[in-house]
């Protein structure tokens, strides 16, 4: 009886020490991916779509600005964006953008020479935590031959 006891009892103290040592792991496991985690930028964008509605080709260009904020801990760099059509241009800021501020993407379309619905894409390029954001304009332009009727 006395050697089941025993057995019993050595076999909880190694278990008890196992159970330390798969928590103690773990500890260091969470802390380490916690430590990468934590240290990096990130652009949220306050809306990633606008609709310029029905705008006219006589008018020429519209521009519009997609503000984002930089939500994480370390400065945002916009390192490019580009758009899938010539007739759209993107600018991004060339200085960091630091934790907590915010930045703009300024995009002005022109319409000259085109007709009906249109939908671009313009694509940031970051140091962020999603590297690639998809910004898409659009809308539908009236040519100046339909204006004038």
């Amino acid at each position: 009886m006395c050697e089941v006891y025993l057995y019993i009892c050595i076999l909880t103290q190694k278990l008890t020490a196992m159970k330390r040592l798969l928590n103690t792991m773990l500890l260091l496991f969470a802390m380490t991916f916690t430590a990468v985690a934590q240290d990096y930028a990130e652009a949220t964008f306050k809306e990633t779509t606008h609709n310029f509605g029905t705008i006219k080709e006589s008018k020429g260009p519209v521009t519009y600005k997609f503000e984002f904020t930089n939500t994480g801990n370390k400065p945002l760099i916009v390192t490019n964006a580009t758009a899938s059509c010539g007739c759209t241009k993107p600018e991004y800021p060339t200085k960091p953008i630091k934790p907590g501020k915010k930045g703009h993407i300024k995009v002005t379309f022109s319409p000259v020479g085109r007709a009906g619905a249109f939908k671009k894409t313009i694509k940031v390029k970051t140091n962020g935590k999603e590297v690639r954001t998809s910004l898409v304009i659009e809308g539908t332009i009236i040519p100046a031959k339909r204006e004038k009727e």
